[in-house]
């Protein structure tokens, strides 16, 4: 179970965070930044298609990103988090800044996503008095230039469950329950190709003291090189990685295509159970 806000999720199958993003730069070209009223109905059709949970963007994090300013990135996000704050599950919010953090709590996130892990000075505090859910993803360097060069120096697998691991002792120590933790491998953030296949091939391996995992492998660059692909071809790469990272031991899967995510893993799900 993993406590969220007033929300207790229930892990026994993989859960579908829906992703919404609310900058004009994303990757996979469906940012909707100053466009409130999309943003939301976009937020609200994932609910309906069966997301377990939205996750809000106002920063882009993108290999080559540049930073948003915290001006910006509040008046694209609180827009939509208020709106959103009465929906029947509960709203993440993809932000490292402590700022940001404490603003979205403030209106209504149950959860921070957080790709540096809360190392930004002040981001431990601005969580630890709150009950809301948190992510903590490995990363390789920062979004501008994470991309340029990766490299692990023996076994990209373990380096990122000793990270992880660092980083669980840490957030543990200054108060925060570990029902409340979720960890993410960063399919993505530093890494190559081959460095994200031994991840999904090992994703159980990614995590530590049997925490949930969370995988965000939805349209990204790995599945354009593996086959082919542009960004807007991704549907049937992107199910097929979701329903591998599950069989290998995710239970939240960050998507932008809930529906279908949905089905496949409701399919692999029976099959799952007819075996057993």
């Amino acid at each position: 179970m993993l406590r969220c806000g007033n929300f207790q999720l229930s892990l026994e199958r993989p859960q579908i965070m829906g992703i919404v993003n609310l900058t004009p730069d994303s990757f996979s070209g469906d940012g909707l930044a100053n466009d409130t009223a999309r943003a939301i109905a976009h937020a609200w059709r994932q609910i309906e298609a069966g997301a377990d949970m939205i996750d809000l963007g106002a920063e882009s994090s993108r290999p080559g990103a540049t930073p948003t300013s915290l001006d910006e990135e509040l008046a694209r996000l609180l827009p939509v988090l208020e709106s959103l704050s009465g929906c029947p599950v509960p709203i993440s919010v993809d932000t490292y800044k402590p700022e940001v953090m404490r603003a979205a709590l403030a209106h209504g996130a149950s959860m921070i996503n957080d790709i540096y892990a809360l190392r930004r000075p002040g981001a431990i505090a601005a969580v630890a008095g709150s009950d809301c859910a948190i992510c903590l993803m490995h990363m390789q360097g920062e979004p501008l230039t994470m991309q340029k060069n990766p490299v692990y120096h023996d076994d990209v697998v373990r380096e990122v469950e000793e990270f992880l691991c660092g980083r669980v002792d840490e957030v543990i120590a200054a108060g925060i329950a570990r029902d409340r933790l979720v960890l993410d491998p960063g399919f993505g953030f530093g890494k190559t190709l081959e460095d994200n296949l031994a991840m999904l091939a090992r994703l159980g391996e990614t995590g530590c003291y049997g925490l949930p995992i969370l995988a965000g492998i939805s349209r990204k660059s790995m599945l354009g090189a593996i086959t082919g692909r542009t960004v807007a071809d991704r549907l049937a790469a992107s199910v097929a990685a979701a329903v591998l990272a599950a069989a290998h031991g995710a239970r939240i899967l960050r998507v932008h295509d809930v529906a279908e995510t949905r089905d496949a893993i409701a399919v692999w799900q029976a099959v799952e159970s007819a075996r057993h």
